[in-house]
C-alpha cells in the first residue's frame, strides 16, 4: 500500500520505517528539514534501538522522506503523529493537529478512497474535528471520499521497534467498512509476521517468532481515542502506588522489592509497573494523564484515583530530595551528581523528567550540582538552558568533589562504574539509588554508603572522609 506518515517524531519515525519494513511504500513528511535530511542521508532521526541500521536499508526503497505535502495525493492510508502538547490548563493543544489536517485537506484526491488514521494521543472527538477541517480544506465529502480512524500507538521509547514488531494490541476506531478493511490490510503483514526473518537482523530485542500474536481490536472512534489515555492513567496509579508503598516501608519497616515480587506474583496485579523510582515522568505519562483528569473535570465525572496518582507522584519526585537532606541538612554549597537525565534508559528524551524537578529543586536550595546521561544530554540542555550545572561526559565526574550521587535513571552501564575511583573522588561518600537498580554490596566495598527507596539501610563499616 501507498502510506503517508506525517510528522518524524519518536511515532511517526518508528512507525514509518516498520511499515516500511513491511513491504509498504512509505513516505515521511516533516516541516524540519534537518529531520528529513538525516532520513535521506540514512540515519534515524531519533535515538531508538534498531533503528541505525533499519533506515539505511530501507531508505530509497520503500521508505522516503520529505518536506512536501504531495505525497498525500496518491496516498492510500495517512498517519497523523504530530506532537499534542498540554496546554496550561492540562488539556492537549491541538494547534499542529488541526494544521496537519488543513495541509492533508488540501492535498486530498478525490481519485481515490482515503484513510486518515489518527496515530497521535488526542482527546475525545478530536477525529470528528479532523474530519470537519479535512472536508473544509479538501472540498471532497467525508465518508465518501475519505474517513478518519483512531489508531493509538503504544510504543515505549527505548522498546519502540519491540512493540511495533511484536505488539500485544492493534486498536482501530471506525465503523466504516472500507476503512476497516484498508487497516486491516495494512496491518496483515504485521499480524502474520510475514517476512519477518530478513528483518531479525535489525531487531535489538530478544524476539520470539512463534510468540502469541497481536490481539487485532475493532472499536468505535471515541473509544479507541480512550483506550490510550486509560492505559497510561492506569500505568501511572500502578507506578504511584508501589512508591507510596516504599516510602511507607522507610517509616515503618519492609522490603517494598520483596512485597512487589509477592503483589506481580498474583496474576490479576502482575510484575510489571512495579518497580520503585523516584516518579514516573517523560513525554507521555504526564500529558496524557493531565489531559484525561482535564476532561474528566470539564465534563463534571473527575477521575478521582487519577487526581490522587498526580499528587503521589509530585510527592515522590520531593521525598528524593528530602531524602538527601536528611542525609546532608543543608543543601547550600553541597556537590551532587545525577545520573541520568533521560525519563527511561535507551532513550535521548528528556522532556518533562524527574531530573528537570528534582534538578530545580536542588538549586533552589543553593546546590551545586554535575549531571551525566549516555544520551540525553543534548536534549536537557536544550530544554533547561537556564539551569548552572555542569554537563559530564564520564559518569565518573559526577563524582567530582560531590557530597552524593543521585542515580536517577537506570542505564545498563551505571551497573559497570568503578566505585572505588568514584569514592576517591567525592567530598562525602553516599549513593542515593533511587531505581533500587545497583549492586550495594559492590558499593559498600568502596566505602561507600548506599541508600536505596523502601528498602532498610544495608550494614556498611563505619568510613570517614574522603577526597578532598
Amino acid at each position: 500500500m501507498k502510506v503517508v506518515c506525517i510528522g518524524a517524531g519518536y511515532v511517526g519515525s518508528v512507525t514509518g520505517t516498520a511499515l516500511a519494513a513491511n513491504g509498504h511504500q512509505t513516505t515521511v513528511v516533516d516541516i524540519d528539514p534537518d529531520k528529513m535530511d538525516r532520513l535521506n542521508r540514512g540515519e534515524s532521526p531519533i535515538f531508538e534501538p534498531g533503528m541505525d541500521t533499519l533506515v539505511p536499508e530501507l531508505i530509497g526503497k520503500s521508505l522516503f522522506a520529505t518536506n512536501s505535502y504531495d505525497p498525500v495525493a496518491d496516498a492510500e492510508i495517512i498517519f497523523i503523529a504530530v506532537g499534542t502538547p498540554s496546554g496550561a490548563d492540562g488539556s492537549a493543544d491541538l494547534r499542529y493537529i488541526k494544521a496537519t489536517a488543513k495541509q492533508i485537506g488540501k492535498h486530498l484526491s478525490s481519485d481515490r478512497f482515503t484513510v486518515i488514521a489518527m496515530k497521535s494521543t488526542v482527546p475525545v472527538g478530536t477525529a470528528d474535528l479532523v474530519t470537519a477541517i479535512l472536508a473544509e480544506a479538501s472540498g471532497l465529502t467525508a465518508e465518501t471520499h475519505f474517513t478518519v480512524v483512531s489508531n493509538p500507538e503504544f510504543l515505549r521509547e527505548g522498546y519502540a521497534l519491540e512493540d511495533v514488531f511484536f505488539p500485544d494490541r492493534i486498536v482501530i476506531g471506525s465503523v466504516h467498512p472500507q476503512g476497516l478493511k484498508q487497516m486491516r490490510q495494512l496491518y496483515q503483514n504485521l499480524v502474520a509476521r510475514e517476512g519477518y526473518e530478513r528483518l531479525t537482523p535489525h531487531f535489538a530485542f530478544q524476539y520470539d517468532l512463534n510468540a502469541p500474536r497481536a490481539n487485532y481490536f475493532e472499536t468505535d472512534t471515541k473509544s479507541a481515542e480512550l483506550i490510550k489515555y486509560a492505559s497510561n492513567a492506569f500505568l501511572a496509579v500502578k507506578i504511584s502506588y508501589i512508591n507510596e508503598v516504599a516510602r511507607l516501608c522507610e517509616v515503618i519497616g519492609g522490603n517494598v522489592q520483596d512485597i512487589a515480587a509477592g503483589m506481580g506474583m498474583d496474576s490479576r496485579i502482575g510484575h510489571k509497573f512495579l518497580q520503585v523510582s523516584s516518579g514516573w515522568s517523560g513525554s507521555c505519562f504526564p500529558k496524557d494523564t493531565a489531559e484525561i483528569l482535564s476532561t474528566s473535570e470539564k465534563y463534571g465525572s473527575e477521575l478521582m484515583v487519577v487526581k490522587a496518582a498526580v499528587a503521589s507522584n509530585e510527592r515522590m519526585h520531593m521525598h528524593v530530595v528530602e531524602k538527601l537532606i536528611r542525609r546532608l541538612k543543608s543543601l547550600n554549597g553541597k556537590r551532587i551528581g545525577i545520573l541520568g537525565l533521560s525519563f527511561k534508559p535507551n532513550t535521548d528524551d528528556a522532556r518533562k523528567t524527574q531530573a528537570s524537578f528534582i534538578i530545580e529543586k536542588l538549586l533552589e536550595r543553593g546546590a551545586l550540582v554535575r549531571v551525566h546521561d549516555p544520551q540525553g544530554m543534548s536534549m536537557f540542555r536544550a530544554l533547561n538552558p537556564d539551569f548552572p550545572i555542569e554537563y559530564c561526559h564520564d559518569p565518573i565526574q559526577t563524582g567530582r568533589l560531590a557530597d552524593a550521587v543521585l542515580l536517577l535513571t537506570h542505564w545498563q552501564e551505571y551497573q559497570e562504574i568503578d566505585w572505588h575511583q568514584l569514592a576517591s573522588l567525592m567530598r562525602q561518600p553516599y549513593v542515593l539509588d533511587t531505581r533500587n537498580f545497583l549492586n550495594p554490596t559492590e558499593i559498600q566495598k568502596a566505602n561507600i554508603h548506599y541508600e536505596g527507596m523502601g528498602v532498610s539501610e544495608q550494614p556498611i563499616s563505619p568510613v570517614g572522609v574522603i577526597g578532598q
